[in-house]
């Protein structure tokens, strides 16, 4: 975990920067601002380094999700988790992807940085670390 620190007295400046290529906003649930902070960090910080190996922006389409917006992502027909999603524990984002050549990119530096669990779909990379979900796996939607 790297923290950058302001020149002046070696103090933290007043907005923390804890990763240089995302805020905690891009992951907020759409009906819950602020709830991008629910990510976990170790989480956060593969993300990082993956975004930082693959050197191409990562557009997060989805990160934290509160289980009301869960509920309606699966009534809307969008193919959820049948139990509890990583996405609601923190754990989870999706990214956007639609050319093969940044699809090849993502998934490769996620599986440098150290993601196990990675979901691919026609327009999005799903990844995730739940500890409690079944390691080492790569899925279609």
């Amino acid at each position: 975990m790297r923290l950058y620190y302001s020149k002046v007295e070696n103090t933290l400046p007043k907005q923390k920067v804890r990763y240089k290529n995302f805020t905690y906003s891009e992951f907020d649930s759409p009906d819950s601002k602020g709830s991008g902070k629910n990510m976990k960090n170790d989480f956060m910080d593969l993300l990082q380094e993956a975004r930082t190996i693959a050197e191409i922006p990562f557009r997060i389409t989805s990160g934290y999700r509160t289980q009301t917006y869960h509920d309606e992502l699966g009534r809307r027909g969008y193919k959820t988790s049948k139990t509890r999603s990583a996405h609601q524990d923190g754990y989870a984002a999706d990214i956007s992807c639609t050319d093969t050549k940044s699809r090849w990119l993502i998934i490769n530096s996620l599986l440098l940085a150290g993601f196990n669990r990675i979901g691919i779909a026609h327009n999005f990379i799903h990844v995730d670390n739940h500890p409690d979900k079944t390691q080492n796996r790569i899925w279609t939607y």
